[in-house]
């Protein structure tokens, strides 16, 4: 696989702040502003991606107690921005014909049954959140206690749908957890490794880490990464255990949070947005992984854990990730080469909001052509 080299990355980052647009600048801090806490309880990280430059944007403080300021390089936590690398790797797989969107996830997962109702789910339901799958651990009001590996897989075989799977569209965070396995599964590699080995390495994202959470030398996040790492937290301002902590409903190594910096994901952005050169097979997944497959609502449509806003030009391709002690996004309009990250340390400050109005604005101001 053709590694993006270091200099290509330095190249496509070579945009300095002093020499950043003055209009683009005042267009991301006024929309930005409305989510950097104003007590200093965290912070906001922006990575932009205009007329094939990267141009950096950095608000507020990574630990407030500390006095240390959000860089480019500070580590955050993604939260659902991690489905987006699962997805990738899943479209990867069946550009490779390695699986099929169609398998039933019992063809992965021995310990399910197949003749239960969970014998009927795809892999490209649980990608798209059509598979109908709902726990208690998938919204509010959240619950106390969660799952081992034994437990979930009991859960699931016992699982009774209230519509066949592929009829309705429920946002699940299980059923990313049960693509993990199945991918985990196909491969015989650890969920970390896959990601690290079809993902990071070959994009150069040396600072994107997800802890495997197990007494492993991968178990831990590096003390170096947990240097750079923010404090989280909560709506309210209070700080939410130690920078670079991980928290999980499922009890088993893999299931917890990836941590990035804008620096990191503005090259995923790069590459998303077909921008960095980056292996055929890597390419194709991106594009697959961002086609519509499922209609949420009248301008609202479902991809591989991608949504797609807009029925016509200008369409914004989307995720938005957020926990007690995170608010993250990353937003493309794709046609345009024009893309946004928004990393957060603080929770429910909605960046998606805000990413696709600093879009919107900076798609009409620059007049850029389709």
């Amino acid at each position: 696989m053709r590694l993006v080299t270091m200099a290509s990355i330095m190249a496509l980052l070579a945009a300095p702040a002093a020499g950043a647009d003055g209009q683009v600048e005042r267009i991301v801090a006024r929309h930005v502003r409305s989510i950097v806490p104003a007590d200093g309880a965290g912070g906001v990280a922006v990575a932009l991606r205009i007329e094939g430059r990267t141009l950096f944007f950095n608000y507020g403080w990574a630990d407030r107690a500390d006095k240390r300021p959000i860089t480019t390089d500070t580590l955050f936590n993604l939260a659902s921005l991690r489905k987006v690398f699962e997805t990738t790797l899943l479209a990867q797989a069946v550009g490779n014909g390695e699986l099929r969107l169609d398998d039933p996830v019992t063809k992965y997962v021995a310990e399910l049954d197949p003749d239960g109702h969970i014998g009927r789910v795809t892999l490209g339901q649980l990608a798209t959140h059509t598979s109908g799958l709902l726990l208690p651990q998938d919204h509010p009001p959240w619950p106390d206690w969660g799952y081992t590996l034994p437990e979930f897989i009991h859960t699931l075989n016992v699982w009774k749908a209230d519509k066949a799977p592929g009829q309705q569209h429920l946002y699940t965070h299980a059923g990313y957890v049960l693509l993990q396995l199945a991918l985990e599964r196909r491969y015989g590699v650890p969920i970390d490794e896959l990601i690290e080995q079809r993902l990071l390495r070959p994009l150069g994202m040396t600072s994107t880490t997800l802890p495997r959470q197990d007494d492993s030398t991968r178990g831990r996040m590096s003390p170096e990464h947990k240097r750079r790492a923010v404090q989280g937290y909560s709506e309210r301002g209070e700080p939410l255990r130690e920078p670079g902590s991980q928290e999980s409903y499922y009890r088993w190594p893999g299931t917890g949070q990836m941590y990035s910096s804008a620096r990191d994901m503005a090259v995923f952005l790069a590459a998303n947005l077909g921008e960095l050169p980056v292996e055929r097979s890597l390419r194709e997944a991106m594009n697959l992984a961002h086609q519509s497959v499922w209609t949420i609502g009248p301008r609202n449509r479902q991809a591989l854990a991608w949504e797609v806003l807009g029925t016509d030009a200008p369409t914004i391709t989307e995720k938005y990730g957020g926990l007690h002690n995170a608010s993250a996004y990353i937003g493309m309009m794709l046609r345009h080469k024009l893309g946004i990250v928004i990393l957060g340390n603080r929770g429910k400050q909605y960046p998606n909001e805000v990413g696709r109005r600093i879009l919107l604005e900076l798609a009409a101001s620059r007049r850029l052509r389709a």
